[in-house]
């Protein structure tokens, strides 16, 4: 094999698919990614068995093949190049691979081509198609709320829920819900699916604000078909918990507050929280919510924000952070803040967009 490559190029390329690469690997080849050539273009993959992500990069091919190389290496080598020349790859005997980039040399010792576990494919049974940014917009407002508690595995990754015309995307992890659902016109395409967080992860690093994005799904895996990016994956086991259920009927008094200011005065507040007293106190008033904390060993934090609201006046504890999550992905300048009394669930609800938050006992 023997390849010249755009420098930029091959960079994009690897630090794409880098971070699926295990730290650990069970296999010594799994430590590597693939190069495989093309007709005008080179394949690079890197995996670790449970997904796969290949990218299709440009380059011009003087010799067909293909070999693996060392990821962590190859990448530091790539990314200290020189930027402004093309970087040639040319395989010698007994995996010898011979890097060139301008006055630069390099010598990394690969391992065949034919050791590299085999990417699934996936026989078309449902196919979605989405738009990248739409997509994008769905993770980005609830990939924050799923469980990092591995003993409740079928939490650990995003819900897909496809039916009737629409797709639901849900992440929980028991203490707060996120919920976004999407028109489509889906040509009775229904399926349920959930996708690992490292999955979720790859692929919302992948997704672009423009272009499609085509999602293919069996029983045990998925495909997101980016054109020159592949991501494939294997789902998660088990049934996710009925999520329809647990929203609750849209409030009649909600709470208009400003997005960002409201956002700013919990962050703020959080800074007194503790892994010991970690909830925020919010009283809520006709014109405002007084958001405060009190360690007495630390100190205190309070502060006021305007707010139109008809409701009962109350307190509520909240985890500061399950605020801020949801507060830094919408983009409203309002939100409604749906609290009903101390031990019910709030809610924030915009067009396509739910999140439920549970409250959290007052210290």
């Amino acid at each position: 094999m023997k390849i010249k490559i755009n420098h930029k190029d091959l960079l994009d390329g690897i630090q794409a698919i880098q971070n699926v690469t295990p730290t650990r690997a069970t296999l010594p080849v799994l430590s590597n990614f693939l190069f495989e050539t093309q007709k005008d273009s080179v394949r690079i993959v890197a995996t670790d068995l449970d997904l796969g992500v290949s990218k299709i990069i440009k380059a011009e091919i003087q010799e067909e093949g293909g070999i693996t190389i060392p990821a962590k290496r190859f990448s530091e080598i790539i990314k200290e190049s020189p930027q402004n020349e093309d970087i040639t790859i040319q395989v010698k005997k007994n995996n010898s691979i011979h890097i060139n980039c301008g006055a630069c040399f390099f010598k990394l010792m690969g391992m065949p081509r034919e050791e590299f576990p085999k990417i699934p494919k996936i026989e078309k049974k449902e196919t979605l198609v989405l738009e990248q940014k739409e997509l994008k917009k769905m993770l980005d407002l609830t990939l924050f709320a799923v469980s990092h508690d591995e003993a409740r595995y079928v939490l650990n990754g995003v819900l897909f829920d496809v039916k009737d015309k629409g797709v639901n995307v849900v992440a929980t992890d028991g203490r707060r819900l996120a919920f976004y659902k999407h028109a489509i016109e889906n040509g009775g395409v229904n399926f349920q699916m959930i996708v690992p967080m490292k999955t979720i992860q790859e692929l919302n690093r992948s997704l672009k604000e423009e272009g499609s994005v085509k999602i293919i799904c069996n029983e045990n895996h998925v495909c997101f078909d980016l054109t020159d990016t592949l991501i494939i994956s294997r789902l998660t086991e088990g049934e996710f918990p009925g999520y329809a259920q647990v929203i609750p009927e849209e409030a009649k008094n909600k709470i208009k507050i400003r997005r960002e200011t409201f956002l700013q005065a919990v962050k703020r507040t959080s800074l007194f929280a503790t892994a010991e007293s970690l909830s925020i106190r919010l009283d809520v008033f006709k014109d405002k919510i007084t958001i405060s904390k009190i360690v007495p060993e630390i100190g205190e934090a309070k502060e006021d924000v305007a707010v139109e609201y008809g409701g009962k006046e109350f307190a509520i504890g909240f985890n500061p952070y399950y605020l801020m999550d949801v507060l830094k992905g919408l983009k409203e300048e309002d939100v409604y803040f749906e609290l009903l009394d101390a031990e019910k669930p709030g809610v924030i609800r915009t067009a396509n967009y739910i999140y439920i938050v549970l409250p959290m006992q007052l210290t």
